[in-house]
Protein backbone atom coordinates (compact mmCIF):
# COMPACT_ATOMS: atom_id res chain seq x y z
CA UNK A 1 0.00 0.00 0.00
CA UNK A 2 1.53 3.44 -0.61
CA UNK A 3 2.23 5.54 2.15
CA UNK A 4 1.02 8.67 3.13
CA UNK A 5 0.47 11.10 5.82
CA UNK A 6 -3.17 12.43 7.54
CA UNK A 7 -4.77 15.22 5.72
CA UNK A 8 -4.19 16.93 2.48
CA UNK A 9 -6.09 17.59 -0.52
CA UNK A 10 -6.36 16.39 -4.43
CA UNK A 11 -5.60 19.41 -6.40
CA UNK A 12 -5.50 18.90 -10.16
CA UNK A 13 -2.06 17.34 -10.89
CA UNK A 14 -1.92 19.24 -14.71
CA UNK A 15 1.40 17.38 -15.49
CA UNK A 16 0.38 15.45 -18.46
CA UNK A 17 1.66 18.64 -20.76
CA UNK A 18 5.34 17.77 -19.89
CA UNK A 19 6.01 14.56 -18.00
CA UNK A 20 6.85 13.30 -20.94
CA UNK A 21 8.77 15.90 -22.12
CA UNK A 22 12.90 15.39 -22.43
CA UNK A 23 14.59 17.90 -20.58
CA UNK A 24 16.52 20.60 -23.03
CA UNK A 25 19.01 23.45 -22.66
CA UNK A 26 17.74 27.27 -22.67
CA UNK A 27 20.66 29.23 -24.10
CA UNK A 28 21.72 31.87 -21.57
CA UNK A 29 20.70 35.57 -22.71
CA UNK A 30 22.92 38.74 -23.71
CA UNK A 31 22.42 40.08 -19.97
CA UNK A 32 22.14 37.95 -16.73
CA UNK A 33 20.78 39.01 -13.66
CA UNK A 34 22.11 37.04 -10.34
CA UNK A 35 20.59 37.99 -7.05
CA UNK A 36 23.06 37.63 -3.81
CA UNK A 37 19.54 36.32 -1.75
CA UNK A 38 19.16 32.59 -3.76
CA UNK A 39 19.27 31.41 -0.33
CA UNK A 40 17.50 30.73 3.00
CA UNK A 41 20.55 32.61 5.25
CA UNK A 42 22.41 35.77 4.66
CA UNK A 43 23.18 37.52 1.36
CA UNK A 44 26.49 36.44 -0.42
CA UNK A 45 28.85 39.32 -0.92
CA UNK A 46 29.99 40.74 -3.86
CA UNK A 47 33.56 39.39 -5.07
CA UNK A 48 33.55 41.73 -8.10
CA UNK A 49 33.22 44.98 -9.60
CA UNK A 50 31.61 46.78 -12.79
CA UNK A 51 33.98 46.07 -15.51
CA UNK A 52 35.58 42.91 -14.49
CA UNK A 53 35.77 40.13 -17.13
CA UNK A 54 34.70 36.70 -15.37
CA UNK A 55 34.42 33.48 -16.64
CA UNK A 56 31.32 30.81 -16.09
CA UNK A 57 31.44 29.23 -12.60
CA UNK A 58 34.14 31.82 -11.40
CA UNK A 59 32.85 32.75 -7.82
CA UNK A 60 31.14 36.48 -7.82
CA UNK A 61 29.76 36.38 -4.47
CA UNK A 62 31.37 34.55 -1.22
CA UNK A 63 29.01 33.43 1.95
CA UNK A 64 28.41 35.68 4.56
CA UNK A 65 28.16 33.29 7.32
CA UNK A 66 27.91 29.74 8.09
CA UNK A 67 23.98 29.83 6.82
CA UNK A 68 25.08 31.54 3.74
CA UNK A 69 26.80 30.30 0.33
CA UNK A 70 28.55 31.83 -2.98
CA UNK A 71 26.90 32.56 -6.31
CA UNK A 72 29.02 31.91 -9.62
CA UNK A 73 29.08 33.71 -12.96
CA UNK A 74 26.57 30.85 -15.29
CA UNK A 75 28.34 33.25 -18.50
CA UNK A 76 31.24 34.58 -19.70
CA UNK A 77 31.65 38.00 -20.12
CA UNK A 78 31.76 41.47 -18.30
CA UNK A 79 30.29 42.88 -14.84
CA UNK A 80 28.12 45.43 -16.15
CA UNK A 81 26.74 46.52 -13.13
CA UNK A 82 26.00 45.77 -9.14
CA UNK A 83 22.82 47.44 -8.14
CA UNK A 84 19.11 46.26 -7.13
CA UNK A 85 16.78 44.23 -9.88
CA UNK A 86 13.52 43.00 -9.90
CA UNK A 87 13.31 39.68 -7.38
CA UNK A 88 11.10 36.63 -7.34
CA UNK A 89 10.64 37.66 -3.81
CA UNK A 90 8.79 40.89 -5.63
CA UNK A 91 10.88 43.71 -4.44
CA UNK A 92 14.11 44.68 -5.73
CA UNK A 93 17.23 43.62 -4.48
CA UNK A 94 20.72 43.58 -4.95
CA UNK A 95 22.23 41.65 -7.98
CA UNK A 96 25.16 41.30 -10.23
CA UNK A 97 24.39 42.14 -13.84
CA UNK A 98 26.93 40.15 -16.31
CA UNK A 99 26.74 40.92 -19.97
CA UNK A 100 27.51 37.47 -21.76
CA UNK A 101 30.17 37.41 -24.59
CA UNK A 102 28.85 34.43 -26.05
CA UNK A 103 32.30 32.27 -25.52
CA UNK A 104 30.81 30.21 -22.71
CA UNK A 105 34.37 29.73 -21.56
CA UNK A 106 34.66 27.93 -18.11
CA UNK A 107 37.05 28.32 -15.51
CA UNK A 108 39.86 25.81 -14.80
CA UNK A 109 37.90 22.78 -12.75
CA UNK A 110 38.47 19.33 -12.05
CA UNK A 111 36.41 17.03 -9.98
CA UNK A 112 36.89 13.75 -7.82
CA UNK A 113 38.05 10.45 -9.65
CA UNK A 114 36.79 8.92 -6.33
CA UNK A 115 33.61 10.08 -4.54
CA UNK A 116 33.79 7.03 -1.80
CA UNK A 117 36.97 8.04 0.32
CA UNK A 118 36.69 11.66 1.19
CA UNK A 119 36.09 13.25 4.49
CA UNK A 120 32.43 14.20 5.35
CA UNK A 121 34.52 17.70 6.32
CA UNK A 122 35.94 17.49 2.38
CA UNK A 123 32.53 16.70 0.88
CA UNK A 124 30.38 19.64 3.14
CA UNK A 125 33.37 22.27 2.07
CA UNK A 126 33.14 21.00 -1.45
CA UNK A 127 29.12 21.41 -1.33
CA UNK A 128 29.57 24.75 0.07
CA UNK A 129 32.18 26.16 -2.35
CA UNK A 130 29.86 24.88 -5.20
CA UNK A 131 27.16 26.80 -3.88
CA UNK A 132 24.49 24.29 -3.46
CA UNK A 133 20.96 25.04 -1.76
CA UNK A 134 17.72 22.51 -1.68
CA UNK A 135 16.36 22.53 -5.07
CA UNK A 136 12.75 21.91 -4.26
CA UNK A 137 11.71 25.54 -3.69
CA UNK A 138 12.92 26.08 0.04
CA UNK A 139 17.04 26.97 -1.07
CA UNK A 140 18.10 26.29 2.27
CA UNK A 141 22.08 25.88 2.56
CA UNK A 142 22.66 22.12 1.36
CA UNK A 143 26.33 22.40 3.72
CA UNK A 144 24.27 23.28 6.57
CA UNK A 145 21.93 20.66 6.61
CA UNK A 146 24.86 18.11 6.35
CA UNK A 147 26.17 19.93 9.55
CA UNK A 148 23.82 18.51 12.24
CA UNK A 149 24.80 19.86 15.85
CA UNK A 150 26.73 18.04 18.21
CA UNK A 151 24.20 15.22 19.67
CA UNK A 152 22.14 15.05 16.95
CA UNK A 153 22.80 11.87 14.82
CA UNK A 154 21.05 11.17 11.53
CA UNK A 155 20.49 7.71 10.76
CA UNK A 156 17.92 8.09 7.59
CA UNK A 157 18.15 10.25 4.34
CA UNK A 158 15.30 10.49 2.14
CA UNK A 159 15.40 12.04 -0.94
CA UNK A 160 12.92 13.64 -1.73
CA UNK A 161 11.03 12.42 -5.85
CA UNK A 162 7.58 13.32 -4.48
CA UNK A 163 6.72 16.53 -6.22
CA UNK A 164 3.44 17.02 -5.96
CA UNK A 165 2.72 20.47 -6.51
CA UNK A 166 0.46 20.59 -9.99
CA UNK A 167 2.08 21.17 -13.32
CA UNK A 168 5.67 20.74 -12.00
CA UNK A 169 7.48 17.73 -13.67
CA UNK A 170 11.38 18.68 -13.53
CA UNK A 171 12.40 16.35 -10.60
CA UNK A 172 10.10 13.82 -12.74
CA UNK A 173 12.42 14.15 -15.30
CA UNK A 174 15.83 14.27 -13.55
CA UNK A 175 15.23 11.01 -11.95
CA UNK A 176 14.54 9.59 -15.62
CA UNK A 177 17.46 10.93 -17.44
CA UNK A 178 19.96 11.28 -14.26
CA UNK A 179 19.06 7.99 -11.99
CA UNK A 180 22.76 6.56 -11.80
CA UNK A 181 24.02 10.25 -10.71
CA UNK A 182 21.06 11.43 -8.48
CA UNK A 183 22.39 7.77 -6.79
CA UNK A 184 26.16 8.55 -6.28
CA UNK A 185 25.12 11.65 -4.75
CA UNK A 186 22.89 10.15 -2.39
CA UNK A 187 25.51 7.27 -1.22
CA UNK A 188 27.63 10.51 -0.78
CA UNK A 189 24.95 12.51 1.61
CA UNK A 190 24.31 9.43 3.57
CA UNK A 191 28.05 8.47 3.98
CA UNK A 192 28.86 12.56 5.27
CA UNK A 193 25.70 11.87 8.10
CA UNK A 194 26.55 8.43 8.72
CA UNK A 195 23.19 7.74 7.92
CA UNK A 196 22.60 3.58 7.80
CA UNK A 197 19.38 3.23 5.60
CA UNK A 198 17.66 6.01 2.81
CA UNK A 199 14.92 6.01 1.02
CA UNK A 200 13.61 7.71 -1.98
CA UNK A 201 10.36 8.93 -2.54
CA UNK A 202 8.17 9.13 -5.04
CA UNK A 203 4.47 9.28 -5.68
CA UNK A 204 2.64 6.66 -7.80
CA UNK A 205 2.05 8.95 -10.45
CA UNK A 206 5.71 8.41 -11.75
CA UNK A 207 5.66 4.41 -11.76
CA UNK A 208 8.36 5.27 -14.48
CA UNK A 209 10.85 6.93 -12.14
CA UNK A 210 10.08 4.16 -9.83
CA UNK A 211 10.34 1.37 -11.36
CA UNK A 212 13.50 2.98 -12.83
CA UNK A 213 14.62 4.19 -9.32
CA UNK A 214 13.81 0.46 -7.65
CA UNK A 215 16.23 -1.32 -10.59
CA UNK A 216 18.78 0.90 -9.62
CA UNK A 217 19.36 0.45 -6.11
CA UNK A 218 18.15 -3.08 -5.96
CA UNK A 219 22.16 -3.66 -5.03
CA UNK A 220 22.80 -0.93 -2.98
CA UNK A 221 22.35 -2.01 0.68
CA UNK A 222 20.30 -0.09 3.03
CA UNK A 223 18.80 2.14 0.33
CA UNK A 224 14.92 1.61 -1.07
CA UNK A 225 12.19 3.14 -3.07
CA UNK A 226 8.95 4.49 -0.92
CA UNK A 227 6.19 4.97 -3.55
CA UNK A 228 3.52 7.48 -2.03
CA UNK A 229 -0.04 8.11 -2.34
CA UNK A 230 -0.75 11.15 -4.74
CA UNK A 231 -1.80 13.41 -2.51
CA UNK A 232 -0.50 17.03 -1.61
CA UNK A 233 1.30 18.00 0.15
CA UNK A 234 3.43 14.86 0.05
CA UNK A 235 6.46 16.27 -0.46
CA UNK A 236 6.94 18.56 2.94
CA UNK A 237 9.57 17.08 4.68
CA UNK A 238 7.43 16.01 7.65
CA UNK A 239 4.90 14.92 5.79
CA UNK A 240 7.19 12.91 4.05
CA UNK A 241 9.20 12.17 7.19
CA UNK A 242 5.96 10.87 8.56
CA UNK A 243 4.47 8.97 5.64
CA UNK A 244 8.22 7.13 4.84
CA UNK A 245 8.78 6.43 8.57
CA UNK A 246 6.26 7.08 10.81
CA UNK A 247 8.40 9.61 12.67
CA UNK A 248 6.64 12.52 13.90
CA UNK A 249 9.04 16.27 13.53
CA UNK A 250 7.86 18.04 17.10
CA UNK A 251 5.67 21.20 16.74
CA UNK A 252 8.98 24.10 16.05
CA UNK A 253 11.48 21.05 15.81
CA UNK A 254 13.77 20.00 12.78
CA UNK A 255 13.87 16.59 11.32
CA UNK A 256 17.36 16.28 12.50
CA UNK A 257 15.39 16.07 15.93
CA UNK A 258 13.82 13.00 15.25
CA UNK A 259 17.00 11.21 12.96
CA UNK A 260 16.04 12.61 9.88
CA UNK A 261 17.90 14.64 6.59
CA UNK A 262 15.77 15.39 3.65
CA UNK A 263 17.21 16.53 0.23
CA UNK A 264 15.61 17.07 -3.12
CA UNK A 265 16.72 14.77 -6.14
CA UNK A 266 17.69 17.52 -7.58
CA UNK A 267 20.05 18.54 -4.79
CA UNK A 268 21.20 15.12 -4.94
CA UNK A 269 22.00 15.15 -8.83
CA UNK A 270 24.22 19.33 -7.98
CA UNK A 271 26.27 17.34 -5.07
CA UNK A 272 27.39 14.65 -7.94
CA UNK A 273 27.89 17.24 -10.24
CA UNK A 274 30.18 19.20 -7.65
CA UNK A 275 32.30 16.50 -6.23
CA UNK A 276 32.74 14.57 -9.74
CA UNK A 277 33.12 17.64 -12.24
CA UNK A 278 33.81 20.35 -10.02
CA UNK A 279 30.74 22.32 -11.33
CA UNK A 280 29.58 24.79 -9.04
CA UNK A 281 25.62 25.82 -8.91
CA UNK A 282 25.50 27.89 -12.16
CA UNK A 283 22.38 26.34 -13.56
CA UNK A 284 19.07 24.05 -12.98
CA UNK A 285 16.37 21.97 -14.37
CA UNK A 286 12.57 23.75 -14.07
CA UNK A 287 9.59 22.91 -15.49
CA UNK A 288 6.98 25.78 -17.73
CA UNK A 289 3.79 24.73 -17.87
CA UNK A 290 0.11 26.08 -17.45
CA UNK A 291 -2.68 26.94 -19.38
CA UNK A 292 -1.52 30.18 -20.95
CA UNK A 293 1.75 28.13 -22.12
CA UNK A 294 2.00 27.43 -25.94
CA UNK A 295 4.85 24.73 -25.71
CA UNK A 296 5.19 23.69 -21.99
CA UNK A 297 8.22 21.41 -21.56
CA UNK A 298 10.97 20.94 -19.12
CA UNK A 299 14.20 22.40 -19.42
CA UNK A 300 17.70 23.41 -17.58
CA UNK A 301 18.35 27.40 -17.54
CA UNK A 302 21.70 29.37 -16.05
CA UNK A 303 20.92 31.08 -13.08
CA UNK A 304 20.02 34.70 -13.55
CA UNK A 305 18.15 34.30 -16.83
CA UNK A 306 15.30 36.33 -16.66
CA UNK A 307 11.74 34.31 -17.52
CA UNK A 308 10.88 36.46 -20.56
CA UNK A 309 13.78 34.91 -22.18
CA UNK A 310 13.12 31.72 -20.87
CA UNK A 311 8.95 31.83 -21.71
CA UNK A 312 9.69 32.89 -25.32
CA UNK A 313 12.92 30.51 -25.85
CA UNK A 314 10.80 28.14 -24.53
CA UNK A 315 7.65 29.07 -27.53
CA UNK A 316 6.07 32.03 -25.94
CA UNK A 317 2.56 32.47 -24.22
CA UNK A 318 -0.83 32.72 -25.03
CA UNK A 319 -2.09 36.47 -25.08
CA UNK A 320 -4.69 34.68 -22.51
CA UNK A 321 -2.12 34.55 -20.10
CA UNK A 322 -3.39 36.56 -16.61
CA UNK A 323 -1.00 35.08 -13.89
CA UNK A 324 2.83 34.01 -13.92
CA UNK A 325 4.04 32.28 -10.53
CA UNK A 326 7.46 31.35 -9.60
CA UNK A 327 7.05 27.71 -8.82
CA UNK A 328 3.92 25.65 -8.61
CA UNK A 329 -0.02 27.20 -8.16
CA UNK A 330 -0.18 25.75 -4.39
CA UNK A 331 2.58 27.44 -2.99
CA UNK A 332 4.50 29.19 -5.55
CA UNK A 333 4.50 33.43 -5.68
CA UNK A 334 2.90 35.28 -8.16
CA UNK A 335 5.05 37.80 -10.24
CA UNK A 336 4.34 40.99 -11.18
CA UNK A 337 6.87 41.20 -13.86
CA UNK A 338 8.48 38.22 -16.50
CA UNK A 339 11.79 40.24 -16.35
CA UNK A 340 12.45 38.40 -12.86
CA UNK A 341 15.67 36.28 -12.95
CA UNK A 342 15.64 32.91 -12.12
CA UNK A 343 17.25 31.83 -9.33
CA UNK A 344 18.57 28.56 -7.40
CA UNK A 345 14.86 28.04 -5.88
CA UNK A 346 12.85 28.43 -9.30
CA UNK A 347 11.33 24.95 -9.86
CA UNK A 348 9.30 26.31 -12.50
CA UNK A 349 7.50 28.80 -14.00
CA UNK A 350 3.76 28.47 -14.57
CA UNK A 351 1.57 31.20 -16.83
CA UNK A 352 -2.18 30.45 -16.24
CA UNK A 353 -5.04 32.12 -18.37
CA UNK A 354 -7.90 33.64 -16.69
CA UNK A 355 -10.20 30.90 -15.31
CA UNK A 356 -7.73 29.28 -13.56
CA UNK A 357 -6.69 32.52 -11.42
CA UNK A 358 -10.58 33.60 -11.05
CA UNK A 359 -10.49 35.66 -7.71
CA UNK A 360 -13.36 35.32 -5.50
CA UNK A 361 -14.02 37.94 -2.64
CA UNK A 362 -14.19 35.74 0.54
CA UNK A 363 -17.57 35.29 2.90
CA UNK A 364 -17.80 34.46 6.46
CA UNK A 365 -16.50 31.32 7.71
CA UNK A 366 -19.11 28.92 8.15
CA UNK A 367 -17.41 26.42 10.65
CA UNK A 368 -17.23 23.50 8.35
CA UNK A 369 -14.12 22.27 10.01
CA UNK A 370 -12.81 21.21 6.02
CA UNK A 371 -9.38 22.81 6.96
CA UNK A 372 -9.05 21.82 10.10
CA UNK A 373 -9.70 18.10 8.52
CA UNK A 374 -7.49 18.44 6.01
CA UNK A 375 -4.35 20.58 7.83
CA UNK A 376 -1.28 18.45 6.81
CA UNK A 377 0.24 20.05 10.08
CA UNK A 378 -2.90 19.90 12.41
CA UNK A 379 -3.53 23.46 13.22
CA UNK A 380 -6.93 24.53 13.44
CA UNK A 381 -6.46 27.57 10.26
CA UNK A 382 -9.72 29.36 10.51
CA UNK A 383 -9.19 30.29 13.78
CA UNK A 384 -5.85 31.08 13.43
CA UNK A 385 -7.15 33.37 10.41
CA UNK A 386 -9.53 34.90 12.71
CA UNK A 387 -7.57 35.96 16.03
CA UNK A 388 -5.44 37.67 12.57
CA UNK A 389 -8.17 39.73 11.65
CA UNK A 390 -9.33 40.86 14.70
CA UNK A 391 -5.29 41.54 15.89
CA UNK A 392 -5.25 38.51 18.79
CA UNK A 393 -1.81 37.78 17.44
CA UNK A 394 -1.21 36.69 20.70
CA UNK A 395 -4.17 33.91 20.62
CA UNK A 396 -2.53 33.27 16.96
CA UNK A 397 1.05 32.40 18.14
CA UNK A 398 -1.06 30.32 21.22
CA UNK A 399 -2.67 28.12 18.16
CA UNK A 400 0.44 27.52 16.10
CA UNK A 401 0.92 29.82 13.47
CA UNK A 402 4.16 29.49 13.32
CA UNK A 403 4.27 25.73 12.73
CA UNK A 404 2.03 26.88 9.56
CA UNK A 405 4.43 26.49 6.10
CA UNK A 406 1.87 28.10 3.99
CA UNK A 407 1.10 25.26 2.13
CA UNK A 408 -2.23 26.46 0.57
CA UNK A 409 -4.47 23.05 1.60
CA UNK A 410 -6.92 25.55 3.48
CA UNK A 411 -7.19 28.07 1.11
CA UNK A 412 -7.86 25.47 -1.70
CA UNK A 413 -10.57 23.36 0.17
CA UNK A 414 -12.23 26.49 1.62
CA UNK A 415 -15.99 26.75 0.69
CA UNK A 416 -15.91 30.48 1.57
CA UNK A 417 -12.45 31.36 -0.40
CA UNK A 418 -10.95 32.35 3.40
CA UNK A 419 -7.39 33.83 1.97
CA UNK A 420 -5.53 31.73 4.90
CA UNK A 421 -2.67 32.01 3.78
CA UNK A 422 -2.42 35.47 3.21
CA UNK A 423 -3.95 36.16 6.98
CA UNK A 424 -1.12 33.35 8.04
CA UNK A 425 1.95 35.25 6.44
CA UNK A 426 0.67 38.21 7.66
CA UNK A 427 -0.02 37.41 11.42
CA UNK A 428 3.80 36.05 11.25
CA UNK A 429 5.28 39.02 9.71
CA UNK A 430 3.05 41.40 12.45
CA UNK A 431 4.15 39.25 15.57
CA UNK A 432 8.15 38.93 13.97
CA UNK A 433 7.92 42.57 13.65
CA UNK A 434 6.69 42.96 17.52
CA UNK A 435 9.68 40.47 18.33
CA UNK A 436 11.99 42.91 16.94
CA UNK A 437 10.55 45.79 18.60
CA UNK A 438 10.89 44.60 22.09
CA UNK A 439 14.58 43.35 21.54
Amino acid sequence: MAKTFAGGVHPRESKEATEASKISSIPPPELVIIPLSQHTGAPSKPLVEPGDEVRVGMKIAEADGFISVPVHAPVSGKVKAIADFPHPLGRKLPAIQIENDGRDEWIDRSGWSDLTGASPDRVREAVKDAGIVGLGGAAFPTHVKLSPPEGKNIDTVILNGAECEPYLTADHRVMLEYADDIIAGFKVIMSVVGAERGFIGIERNKPDAIKLMREKVSEEKGIEVSDLKVKYPQGAEKQLIKAITGREVPCGGLPMDVGCLVQNVGTSLAVYEALKHGKPLISRVLTISGSAMESPGNFEVRIGTPFAHVISAAGGNTEACRKLIMGGPMMGIAQHTDEVPVIKGTSGIVLLSENDVRMEEPGPCLRCGRCVDQCPMRLVPNEIARFVEKGKMEAAEEYGIFDCMECGVCAFICPSKIRHVHLMKQGKAELLSRRKKNG
